[in-house]
């Protein structure tokens, strides 16, 4: 079934699979979908949401998410076409919507010669996504590097927050239990560095990246947050668990800390994968993994 708003012409469809909207390539079907390519579109879409009670849930790029196989009620929003991107050659700062790929900031950044996000350029996921979970690698994070967050409310305005407020921790923030959306955000970045120096480094961690992760399957990333003791990836390692495996969902032999989708793998394997780890790490270690991907849906 398909709806269009008489306000905007915003098309809303029914029934809509989300596996190809994640990285997992798993998860049942959405009650109402729309990729809305306006803000006006966008506020059209919460305003119908809030008028027929339906709970909303943003996508972005759908790399660190989980989504169940019994699907998700209410209007599932997919940012995939707010990818405005803005620089200010002046101030050297970076404002990027919610859809943009966060390697894509990184390399705009790196290619002038601008420090602070060389971490991010091999990270998958989108600004919007990268935002709400306080994405990061070697030392840095979102939460470095911000300036502005601009936000939606369920009403469907827009609000401009300072990253101060939204209390950013390890790999996560007040955003992941708020009923805000992120739309968009504004990077500080440093320049005065040698452009080649900074490539150079962003091609380094990149590198690091490929070669000691796996990207030949579907994945959604790491999976658990790295405790205090240790590395997930060493704790899921020295428990025995790589290679583990229910239906085509297995903890990679890589990088222990990544399940990967072999073919034909569904949500509930890689979800009976995770509760196995989980258990076998805290036999083993008395130490309780957390998942540093989001679970959507009822398992």
């Amino acid at each position: 079934m398909t709806l269009y708003l008489p306000e905007t012409n915003c098309c809303l469809q029914s029934n809509v699979s989300l596996a190809s909207h994640t990285s997992l390539r798993v998860g049942g079907r959405a009650q109402w979908y729309v990729e809305p390519k306006t803000t006006e579109q966008l506020q059209d879409s919460l305003q119908w949401a809030k008028q027929e009670q339906l709970a909303v849930t943003f996508l972005g790029g759908g790399s660190n998410l989980l989504i169940s196989d019994r699907g998700l009620s209410g209007l599932v929003i997919s940012a995939r076409h707010f990818r405005n991107l803005e620089i200010n050659e002046e101030t050297a700062q970076i404002t990027a919507s919610a859809g943009t790929p966060l390697a894509t900031v990184a390399w705009k950044a790196a290619k002038r010669g601008w420090s602070g996000l060389e971490w991010a350029v091999g990270i998958p996921g989108t600004v919007g996504g990268s935002v709400v979970m306080n994405a990061g690698a070697h030392g840095a994070s979102m939460e470095n590097a911000l300036v502005k967050v601009v936000l939606a409310t369920p009403n469907g305005t827009l609000e401009e927050v300072s990253p101060d407020s939204l209390n950013f921790c390890y790999r996560t923030s007040d955003l992941q239990h708020s009923p805000r959306w992120v739309m968009g955000g504004t990077f500080q970045l440093h320049p005065g560095y040698s452009r080649e120096e900074i490539l150079q480094q962003t091609r380094a961690n990149l590198n690091q990246r490929r070669t000691t992760q796996p990207y030949d399957k579907p994945s959604c990333g790491s999976v658990f947050r790295n405790p205090q003791e240790k590395a997930a990836a060493w704790l899921i390692e020295q428990a025995g668990l790589k290679g583990f495996q229910v239906g085509d969902a297995q903890v990679a032999h890589r990088h222990a800390n990544f399940i990967l989708n072999q073919g034909q793998a569904t949500a509930q394997d890689i979800y009976n994968v995770i509760q196995h780890v989980q258990e076998k790490v805290e036999q083993r270690w008395s130490i309780l993994l957390h998942p540093e991907v989001k679970l959507l849906g009822e398992f």
